[in-house]
């Protein structure tokens, strides 16, 4: 008999003008719930640090992969996004060796996979398998602006996460676009058509 794999899937960082966008795969064990699983844009930070642990720990199989700021001009923000949930499935696959069933991904898109795949409109806020790969998804990404910080401490990475805030906007007004910016969104396309475009910002700024 064929042993029924539910595997749930997930991105983040879709909206941010600079950085990688980041997917999860999660198959859960059914033998070992984690009580506490949400989307995890409703869920405070410590906490989504706390479940990344325990999904880590007590999921059958996870994967995470990204799609980097450069890949996301070349081919735009969705197809990057579907690309990384593509990487994040074979990342799970290749790491554990075990395969799902059945593939379900938050949105109302769905990445192209050899086997059945399902879109959930708010899926991780619904679906708890979708919910783990959302809370992996955005600890990876946030984990990744927190060393953007460390190389180019002038942005403020470390607060707005790559967000348009004013804050950002502002030290991109001032200090220009890094290689870690996304080129093709129109707050970062208009400062470079201005010319603030600082190729030589070093890591340590």
């Amino acid at each position: 008999m064929t042993i029924q794999r539910l595997c749930g899937i997930d991105e983040a960082g879709r909206g941010p003008l600079a950085g990688a966008v980041y997917a999860a795969a999660v198959i859960l064990n059914p033998e070992r719930p984690i009580p506490g699983l949400a989307d995890s844009k409703k869920i405070s930070e410590a906490k989504r640090n706390s479940l990344t642990i325990e999904i880590k720990a007590h999921a059958l199989a996870w994967g995470i992969a990204s799609v980097s700021a450069q890949e996301i001009d070349e081919i735009n923000i969705l197809q990057a996004s579907m690309l990384a949930m593509q990487r994040a499935y074979l990342a799970m696959v290749n790491d554990f060796d075990v395969h799902a069933t059945l593939i379900q991904v938050d949105g109302n898109r769905r990445p192209k996979f050899d086997l059945p795949c399902e879109a959930i409109v708010k899926g991780d806020s619904k679906v708890a398998v979708i919910s783990a790969a959302s809370i992996l998804a955005k600890t990876a990404r946030d984990a990744s602006l927190l060393e953007l910080d460390t190389q180019y401490p002038q942005y403020g990475f470390a607060q707005h996460k790559g967000y348009p805030t004013a804050l950002h906007l502002e030290r991109l007004a001032e200090y220009g676009v890094t290689a870690e910016h996304r080129r093709s969104y129109a707050p970062v396309k208009k400062l470079l058509v201005v010319g603030l475009s600082h190729q030589s910002v070093t890591a340590s700024g």
